[in-house]
């Protein structure tokens, strides 16, 4: 069945339930939501159901962030559901669900033939472009920005049908009925939703459908109230299954004759499998079939241990064009940050040219890998010409594009299932798996699941870029800022990024193509928030030999630790107090020196001086008219094994906050991934290979290891800011900041004791 904008079309499903589509994107497509027996499906995002449960289907990876909670919980407020008998299911891959606000940022990584036409969520080329690609890509904070109106508005709808519905029986207008916790009612009259589902999905959804005036929100507690003390209005819909075992994750994916794989990949970049002696696996029990490609060699076996040993016991040999190690790349990104050349991202006032200031310093970072909890993992079954995945990823699409293209059929051809992510940190949007078990399942003749090991998932995935900067100003005797120059040398990692997942290119391919391109993004949160006159934010590209990638904070998670570090810096050489300093610069942003003042409230902020162990710092990101602001302390104090951080305490604004929970949820975990990549994640390379093979080697801290966190979210009514971001940048320089105040020892480097060895 075809449905088209303002195409008002009842009428039988598949499924036997009835199907009801309006306002549509104007497109025509399959409804992706096919309603059951004894159900019906209100456009493309929700079910109701004869005995009253609402289905919302949900389009976005769940990997821990509460997706699968958030967009349900504002169908349910919009359509006065009650929560506990609200469902999820994933949404199939549809333009439906085309995620229009991320392929609106990403448009300079799919290139439009007009980019002007293309950057803005409301350009119709762009529209059409995200409709056409399916792109549906979890990433960038985009959820609530992609989807809580078309959310809201399939709510309202059926909120209007099940009132025409209720109104026809008691002989009045609906518009005067009320729905709440699953009833609709007019007066004395009441009837629940069980009841009227079936006769509402014979009226017409109105025109534009009659959305609350109110935009789903959760407040502050009362003064007094601490805000875990308050009861869930919605808790989240996950837990439970996760709690008892039952979530499913790709490891736990079964299905009949199945086999296991195991795999080995060469080193980083452009390496080629060279030799391997098959017959010393030749005993190995289980063992059913080596699969060989020309960069990785795979074991299959009836169980995932009999393949891992049949290839630890062959120990493929690898041959590397462009070995990668860690001197070499320091090496490159020094020279380049020195040399002239690279490209002027942002210039406020008059710019700036040289580096004669009054303090330059020089800041970096070696690369840093995601660590997800779950290793990559997917399950192939290919039969009668149809592959089907089972896979977390954050970019469905690609992943059946890519998987195609590799066994030479068409992505029509390929069924995803999504299943959840162990996590992800951007890791998901990487399609190599996809490909490998594709390619397994058609060797094999029989489903494959194929897991990489904890040593293969540090040596094929790609890191976070390393970067080197130089921060540079010109300052009055009080040490007011008048001229600042921030230059970061690192690779054009986004636009490699866009390379691989849209045009499918190989990594050295896209590395190749971007010589020498600069690329804003790399540089995104260096600009200052602070009213400085004249400013320049310089993008130096070093086209390295490693493969990188986008992770959770972005280049915020970089530029931040550089741009609060210095700013640090300057306050303590002029004798200023780093919060005050900050706020006398902030005189246009208001609302990022209330976070600031809030913090410190937080914290019992004493200043920041010497033997205090604290440290302060703030960051502001912006995702088209949505900003969120941050502001954290952190505590640290000598301890065993040399520098702890004991304490954090974070103010955040995010505008209008939808579920306050997994606000907090996200800032929190936003919080101790920041920390995590301070204090760890860092990897060091040698002929291609990391020199780490396990999380133990990481240096992330351990559970015993999580400081106190608190924090406060502000209420506001602006645009919402997905919390899921913004926790990660500012962490990183208020901990280097806290160990200043602790030992009088700055450290410059990303991981921060890596500075020490």
């Amino acid at each position: 069945m075809k449905v088209t904008r303002r195409g008002l079309l009842a009428g039988a499903a598949v499924g036997g339930g009835l199907l009801v589509a309006w306002t549509l994107v104007p497109r025509s497509f399959d409804n992706p939501l096919q309603p059951g027996d004894g159900e019906i499906a209100v456009d493309a995002w929700l079910k109701i159901a004869e005995d009253g449960v609402v289905t919302v289907a949900v389009p976005q990876l769940e990997m821990g962030q509460g997706v699968t909670t958030l967009l349900p919980q504002i169908v349910a407020m919009e359509l006065g559901a009650d929560w506990r008998q609200v469902a999820v299911e994933p949404a199939p891959v549809s333009g439906a669900y085309a995620n229009v606000p991320l392929a609106a940022a990403w448009s300079p990584l799919w290139r439009p033939m007009i980019p002007a036409l293309a950057d803005e969520p409301d350009d119709l080329l762009l529209r059409n472009w995200a409709q056409e690609n399916r792109f549906t890509v979890t990433a960038g904070g985009t959820t609530l920005a992609a989807y809580e109106r078309a959310c809201r508005e399939a709510g309202a709808a059926a909120r209007a049908m099940l009132a025409m519905a209720a109104a026809e029986r008691w002989d009045v207008s609906w518009e005067q009925c009320r729905a709440e916790n699953g009833v609709i009612y007019h007066g004395a009259n009441s009837a629940s939703f069980a009841e009227l589902a079936l006769e509402a999905g014979r009226h017409d959804p109105p025109d534009p459908p009659p959305v609350r005036p109110a935009a789903p929100a959760e407040r502050a507690p009362a003064e007094g109230v601490a805000e875990r003390e308050l009861p869930l209005a919605f808790p989240r819909l996950d837990l439970p299954s996760k709690v008892d075992g039952t979530y499913v994750f790709a490891g736990d994916v079964r299905l009949p004759g199945m086999v296991y794989a195991a795999i080995r990949h060469g080193p980083q970049d452009k390496c080629e499998l060279l030799e391997y002696d098959a017959a010393r696996a030749a005993g190995q029990r289980g063992l059913v079939k080596l699969v060989e490609s020309k960069r990785w060699l795979a074991a299959i076996a009836d169980n995932w241990w009999a393949a891992e040993q049949a290839l630890q016991k062959i120990a493929p040999r690898f041959a590397v064009e462009r070995p990668i190690n860690t001197t070499s790349m320091e090496d490159m990104l020094a020279n380049a940050l020195s040399a002239a050349g690279g490209a002027v991202i942002e210039k406020r006032g008059n710019g700036i040219d040289g580096y004669d200031f009054d303090l330059a310093l020089r800041y970096d970072a070696a690369p840093g890998v995601h660590a997800t909890i779950e290793t990559s993992t997917a399950t192939a079954r290919l039969q009668d010409g149809i592959l089907e995945l089972w896979l977390p990823t954050q970019a469905p699409e690609a992943a059946r594009a890519a998987a195609a293209k590799a066994l030479g059929m068409s992505a029509a051809d390929v069924v995803l299932y999504p299943v959840g992510a162990g996590g992800s940190f951007d890791r998901r949007l990487d399609n190599q798996v996809a490909i490998q078990v594709a390619l397994l399942a058609r060797e094999a003749g029989q489903p494959v699941q194929l897991t990489w090991s904890r040593w293969q998932e540090l040596a094929a995935s790609y890191p976070r870029a390393p970067m080197a900067g130089v921060m540079a100003a010109e300052t009055d005797d009080s040490g007011n800022i008048r001229r600042l120059r921030a230059r970061v040398a690192s690779p054009p990692t986004m636009r490699e990024f866009g390379r691989r997942l849209f045009d499918n290119e190989v990594t050295w391919a896209a590395i190749d193509a971007l010589e020498g391109e600069a690329d804003p993004m790399a540089v995104a949160g260096l600009s200052p928030p602070y009213n400085i006159p004249d400013v320049s934010v310089e993008h130096v590209p070093v086209s390295l030999l490693l493969p990188t990638a986008p992770m959770r904070g972005q280049a915020d998670g970089v530029t931040c630790f550089m741009r609060e570090c210095f700013i640090d810096e300057l306050a303590h050489r002029h004798e200023r107090e780093p919060m005050s300093y900050r706020i006398a610069m902030l005189g246009q942003d208001a609302q990022l020196a209330d976070v600031l003042q809030r913090a410190a409230r937080l914290a019992a902020w004493d200043g920041g001086t010497p033997g205090s162990g604290q440290g302060i710092a703030c960051h502001r990101m912006q995702l088209g008219d949505a900003v969120g602001r941050i502001a954290v302390v952190a505590e640290a104090s000598a301890g065993e094994g040399g520098v702890r951080v004991r304490r954090l305490f974070a103010s955040a604004n995010l505008g209008r906050v939808v579920n306050r929970d997994i606000a907090l949820q996200q800032v929190e975990g936003g919080l101790v991934f920041g920390l995590a990549m301070a204090l760890g994640c860092g990897a060091e390379y040698s002929q291609g290979l990391p020199t780490q093979q396990r999380l133990a080697s990481l240096d992330i801290p351990a559970l015993s290891d999580c400081p106190e966190i608190e924090v406060e979210l502000v209420d506001s009514e602006e645009a919402p800011f997905d919390p899921g971001e913004i926790g990660v940048p500012p962490v990183a320089p208020a901990v280097a900041n806290a160990f200043f105040s602790a030992t009088g020892l700055r450290l410059r480097r990303l991981p921060l004791l890596s500075a020490l060895v």
